[in-house]
């Protein structure tokens, strides 16, 4: 048996995990948590926050904020706007939503001020120590390439989950590392956590199943 991971549900903007559905994703999570013992964080679009977080007690994050404050920043997305909203941290730099590195500091220690936890992600070794040095709680290394393409990182290149995790012990111990792009099974939670990762960050292996419960049981089965 390997140590329970954490496990972070990107909904995206997936049909399949927006409005009444991310509801229905959130608490699928919050039930195989419940079920399993293990942390499971669901990732809704940023409007779904607040609805989601009314209707589960599993942590709620968002998938992105700018590093602004209150005033003219027509647009932006704030620390302050996603707490109060129900969020409890924030996904920053996704590959999806990349930010130069001013940026992630500037996003990062926003999220400190308003209390979020912040998971950062990066494309390979050289930005997660950039990233760790910016004391995030997390950084999630997602090899862009392998995003959503069903290949896990951690058979595909675990070199690169090796080397961030050694990187990261060298820079800041406290930030944990996640594994995510392509994460889909059991079998890749697992390996992931043998490469000595923290958890993993997913969207599609379980948003877009046709049987989103069912693969969510199916993730925390070899753990």
């Amino acid at each position: 048996m390997v140590k329970k991971p954490l496990i972070v549900l990107n909904f995206k903007t997936y049909t399949e995990g927006m409005g009444d559905n991310a509801v229905r994703m959130a608490k699928y999570c919050e039930e195989v948590s419940d079920e399993s013992g293990i942390e499971i964080i669901a990732v809704p679009q940023i409007p779904d926050i607040a609805l989601v977080a009314g209707s589960v007690k599993i942590p709620v994050y968002a998938q992105h904020i700018d590093g602004v404050g209150a005033g003219g920043y027509t647009g932006h997305i704030t620390a302050d706007c996603v707490r109060s909203a129900g969020a409890q941290g924030c996904l920053v730099n996704h590959s999806e939503r990349r930010l130069l590195l001013a940026d992630v500091d500037s996003a990062i220690q926003s999220a400190k001020k308003a209390g979020l936890t912040v998971i950062t992600c990066t494309n390979n070794i050289s930005v997660t120590s950039a990233a760790a040095a910016l004391s995030p709680e997390y950084v999630a290394i997602e090899p862009p390439a392998l995003i959503g393409s069903g290949i896990p990182v951690s058979k595909a290149d675990p070199d690169i989950v090796t080397g961030s995790v050694e990187a990261v012990k060298k820079v800041n111990p406290n930030v944990k590392v996640l594994c995510g792009a392509g994460i889909s099974s059991g079998d890749d939670v697992a390996a992931a956590l043998e490469l000595g990762t923290y958890g993993v960050l997913l969207a599609s292996g379980v948003i877009k199943a046709k049987d989103q419960k069912a693969a969510l049981i199916d993730l925390i089965g070899k753990v």
